[in-house]
Parts: C-alpha cells; structure tokens; sequence
C-alpha cells in the first residue's frame, strides 16, 4: 500500500529534483545494473527502506558496493534522497513502488548479492496475519533475485512475525539457515540500528534477526 503521509517543503522539492537523479522507472522493464551504475560491484536491495538511515548509512560505509532500495512513502523517500545528494553518494538508486511489482518487473533473475527485509510491518492482529509481506510466495520471489550464495536478512521485534518469518524460511528448499542452532543469528554488526529498532528495544522488545542463504 502507498502509504502518504505530511511531505515537509524539503521533501516535496528533492521527489522533484532529486528523484530523477536517484529514482529509477518501474515502467522501464528489468534494470542493466552495470549501466545504472557504470561499474559492476556487489549489489544490496533493500525492501521498504522507511526513513532512508540504514540504506544511507551502508552505502557511505560500503562505496564500493552498490544499493537498491524500495519504499511507498514518499516523505521517507525525499528524507534519504536529500542525504544522498548532501553526501554526494552514486552508489544508490530508488524506487517508489511496490516490492513485489518491482521483483516481478525490474529485478533480473540473479543479480542480487543481498536483500535486505527489516522491521516490515508486523500486522500484529491474526486476521490481518495475510498482509504481511514475508509468505511463501514472496521468499519464491526472493530466491530467484538472489546469485547462488546471495544472503537475505531480515529483523523484527515481533515474536510473533519472527516465528513467521523462520517457519516460512525454513519451508524453502532454496534456502539454508546460518545460524548454527537453525534458529536466529545475533545482529550483524554491519546493521546499524533503526528507526524502529530503537523504538522497539524502549519498549522492551526482542529483536530477532535471521539469515539465510541462497544454495
């Protein structure tokens, strides 16, 4: 769901001078990362990307590598497009759409080194249980974006959503757990903390973090 939320003045104006720089089409069909870029270099997608701090924060670490990452709301969207363009940074690209339409659409079959799924919205009642993105056909989805050895790492504060998340994980015969009690793995230093990590730690949360690998 596009989720539209109070655009600041800064905001509106970098969605309309900076997302041409930064964004990529949706329209255009799938992506010659190698052209978008210039160069070959391991690449990182990130799925729902919120305020833009993680994805920012990786990609000045790592200019080396390349970033993709998706959002639906657009004030989270213009928030990061103003850090990259104060930062200089050419190392990321956008896109605000929905993931599983950009999957579909723009992703080739195994050009992705990485996909990153963090604090997705936990749709914390049972009946709304079906709206979370990480089902069956989603990790399907994942899979096949993934190189042979590509990592997906995703982390919550939801118990709940974290026992989803293992069970459907667990499910795909693609995948292979890293963590040596096939259960969650400690948070990866190269993770900096979120938004919504910290949020969830103040108020007592578990964070759990899985990840696994494409075989």
């Amino acid at each position: 769901m596009r989720r539209e939320g109070r655009l600041t003045p800064a905001q509106a104006r970098a969605l309309d001078e900076l997302l041409p720089r930064f964004g990529l089409d949706v329209s255009a069909g799938p992506l010659d990362f190698e052209q978008v870029f210039g160069r070959s270099a391991p690449l990182t997608l990130e799925i729902g990307f919120g305020n833009g701090d993680t994805l920012f924060e990786l990609a000045r670490s790592h200019p080396e590598q390349d970033f993709i990452g998706i959002e639906v709301h657009r004030p989270g969207v213009g928030r990061l497009l103003n850090h990259l363009a104060a930062e200089r940074l050419a190392n990321v690209r956008v896109l605000c759409a929905d993931a599983v339409e950009v999957l579909e659409r723009n992703i080739p079959d195994s050009s992705l080194d990485a996909v990153l799924l963090y604090f997705p919205d936990p749709w914390p009642k049972k009946r709304h249980h079906k709206r979370r993105i990480v089902q069956p056909e989603f990790v399907a989805h994942i899979v096949q974006k993934l190189k042979p050895g590509g990592r997906f790492h995703l982390a919550t504060d939801w118990p709940d959503y974290a026992e989803h998340m293992l069970a459907v994980l667990q499910a795909s015969p693609e995948f292979t757990n890293t963590a040596p009690a096939g259960g969650y793995v400690e948070r990866p230093t190269a993770r900096p903390l979120t938004k919504f990590e910290n949020r969830g730690l103040k108020r007592g949360h578990p964070i759990r973090d899985l990840l696994f690998v494409r075989r």
